[in-house]
């Protein structure tokens, strides 16, 4: 039972596509997209998850861009020349969504998850949105309960505004799954994070998923790797299930 919505934010309103197992009440996941945004593959992914016994919103975060259907690509980003060129323009929206704008809008996607959901809250994020859900958890910690991150990049920098230095601030159960040789999340970051969330007390898993690329989640995109998507699938239901239910 999958839909899209709309959210009203300050800059107008945006999409947000809705899944659910059937009208009873369920636990809310809040789906951080990544930096394709969301799409049709972004859809399956949410009523997979909804499949569980979740119902998932997963937000257009980049409305101020323009409409989903408007930024979707249009070529098969299979083939690896066409994803290099829709990341052209792709990575400049990403860098617009600046933490100022994008945490506003998580309190704003919290709060209409939790008009067709119950709390606590789950969080999962893909690419950039890793660092989005990470972000989530730790500014809403009295209804974020679970945080899951694949393939994320910038989780841990020399940046002030960097998401592990907001740790402290979380008391959710974290699964970060870290793509292989990833240049936008080196070994000593992985290490940083992990440290940070062993500093916080907090319960976690910092793995990196052997062999699987930046992207490995993703079935319309090149790096897709069916084995470490289906390995990410049962990770985060059983942080899912044991944190949520």
């Amino acid at each position: 039972m999958g839909r899209t919505i709309e959210i009203e934010t300050p800059d107008g309103p945006a999409e947000a596509y809705l899944a659910r197992p059937d009208d009873e009440p369920h636990p809310g996941v809040l789906l951080h997209v990544d930096a394709i945004g969301l799409r049709p593959q972004i859809e399956a992914m949410a009523d997979r998850i909804a499949s569980w016994g979740y119902v998932v919103l997963a937000p257009h975060v980049f409305h101020r861009d323009g409409a989903a259907a408007d930024l979707a690509p249009t070529a098969d980003l299979t083939v690896p020349a066409n994803r290099a060129a829709f990341f052209e323009g792709a990575m400049a929206r990403v860098r617009g969504l600046t933490p100022e704008l994008s945490d506003a809008d998580a309190t704003l996607w919290l709060a209409a998850l939790g008009e067709h959901a119950t709390a606590p809250f789950g969080v999962t994020g893909y690419c950039f949105g890793a660092r989005l859900a990470t972000r989530t958890a730790c500014l809403h910690p009295d209804v974020v309960a679970a945080c899951g991150g694949w393939h994320g990049g910038g989780l841990a920098t020399e940046d002030p505004d960097s998401p592990h230095l907001l740790l402290p601030r979380a008391r959710a159960a974290f699964v970060y799954g870290h793509a292989d040789q990833d240049r936008s999340n080196p070994p000593g970051a992985v290490a940083r994070l992990g440290e940070a969330l062993t500093e916080a007390g907090l319960v976690h898993t910092n793995e990196v998923f052997a062999g699987a690329a930046h992207g490995y989640t993703m079935a319309d995109s090149a790096p897709y790797d069916e084995a470490a998507a289906e390995r990410h699938y049962v990770a985060l239901r059983d942080l899912l299930d044991r944190t949520l239910r």
